[in-house]
Parts: C-alpha cells; sequence; structure tokens
C-alpha cells in the first residue's frame, strides 16, 4: 500500500518528465504528511482561517470559494494532481478562500512545520512543487485569455466545454457561471437559451447537461 502511494505521488505531482524523483524523495515526501479523507460537502480548509497545512488532491474535485459576502463566490474547480493552500502557506497568511470537497476527496495533507524543511532539504521536490504551481497558473491565465473579447455566449460556451464531465454534465450552478464569468444571472439565462436552440445544452432545475459538444464548440 505504501509503495503504491509513493508512486501515485511521483506520478501526480508537477509534470512526470520533469526531474524524475528518486526512491528517497518519494519516501521523504510520504513520510512528511498524510492521506486524508473529506465527504462531501466538507472542507479541507476555510477562508481566514491560518494556512497550516498544503494539500495536493489525490481524487475527487475540490470547490475555491470567497466567502467574505452572505453569498460564497465560486473562483474555482480543482482536481487530482492539483496543489492547493500553498501559496496562503508561503507568505504566512490566513488561506485566501475556501476549499470544499463537491464529493469524496482523498488528499494529501503537508503541515507546515513538515513542508518548508522538506523542500530545503530535497530540491527536486521544491522545482517539482514549484512547476505544479506555476501550471495551474498557466491554466488559469489560459482561461482568462480564452474568454477576453467575446460575447456572454462565447465565454459560457467556452466555460461549460471546460467543466463538463465525461457525462455531459454541469457541476456548476447559473450564479456560479455568473460570478465566475463576471456578469449577470440574466446575461447566463439568454446564453443558455440560445445554446439550447441549437440543441447544444439542455437545462433543468439546477442542471446543465452539454448534449453536443461540437456545436458548444462552434459558439466559442
Amino acid at each position: 500500500m505504501e509503495e503504491q502511494h509513493y508512486a501515485w505521488l511521483a506520478k501526480s505531482f508537477g509534470r512526470t518528465d520533469y526531474l524524475p524523483l528518486s526512491p528517497e524523495d518519494l519516501a521523504a515526501l510520504g513520510e512528511a504528511g498524510e492521506t486524508i479523507e473529506k465527504y462531501p460537502g466538507t472542507y479541507l480548509f476555510r477562508e481566514g482561517a491560518d494556512s497550516d497545512a498544503a494539500f495536493i488532491i489525490e481524487k475527487g474535485t475540490v470547490e475555491l470559494s470567497r466567502e467574505g459576502t452572505d453569498q460564497p463566490r465560486i473562483v474555482g474547480r480543482v482536481g487530482e494532481g492539483s496543489v492547493i493552500g500553498d501559496i496562503a502557506l508561503f507568505r504566512e497568511h490566513p488561506y485566501y478562500s475556501s476549499a470544499r470537497a463537491l464529493g469524496p476527496v482523498t488528499a494529501f495533507r503537508l503541515d507546515r512545520n513538515n513542508l518548508l524543511p522538506l523542500l530545503t532539504a530535497h530540491p527536486k521536490l521544491a522545482l517539482r512543487w514549484l512547476v505544479a504551481g506555476l501550471d495551474q497558473l498557466e491554466k488559469t491565465q489560459r482561461r482568462v485569455l480564452r474568454l477576453m473579447n467575446r460575447t456572454v455566449v462565447q465565454q459560457v460556451a467556452a466555460l461549460l466545454g471546460d467543466e463538463a464531465d465525461q457525462y455531459g454534465d454541469v457541476h456548476l450552478s447559473q450564479s456560479s457561471i455568473a460570478t465566475l464569468l463576471g456578469t449577470s444571472r440574466q446575461s447566463i439565462n439568454e446564453a443558455l437559451a440560445e445554446l439550447k436552440k441549437v440543441k447544444a445544452v439542455a437545462t433543468g432545475y439546477r442542471k446543465i447537461t452539454v448534449l453536443d459538444r461540437t456545436a458548444l464548440a462552434a459558439h466559442t
């Protein structure tokens, strides 16, 4: 079981073609943290709490949100291989957002007191950690650039294409989509109505399903 876990860390943590980790690196990484399980709706951490740990997501999806207002604002979703909580930890700042499990989540938790000495003693791990963070930043920038100078319909179509699971289901409410795109709920409703006309999507109570990815891509 321990060897299987180390193999997962080697495969999922950062780019696998970048600085292969030695058995000693993997053993040190595995011993510095612990695997945790989260039920749907529970939190890995809350906005404003002391950033005492960083997390590598092994299985499941985690929703990141800002809770400074009455209505939480969804700022992103992350899945397998993603690293969260580390920026606040490295800056010695409270967590910038809350991280909530959307379904069953398995994550590897690295306490601050273990993580910093680990990265100092193992340069390959430190570089792999940096690459993992830069990869997530690049994905965010690509999404922002892809959405710039586009109509709301094009932005919604692009977002739905990114967020749809293998069955076509989009696990985002219309209000969350409006928050992510910085527009109004009414504009999202109008965009979805246009996409429904071409049978690219279907909507129901708190549900959006992508029916035709090709038709959806034609509107991005």
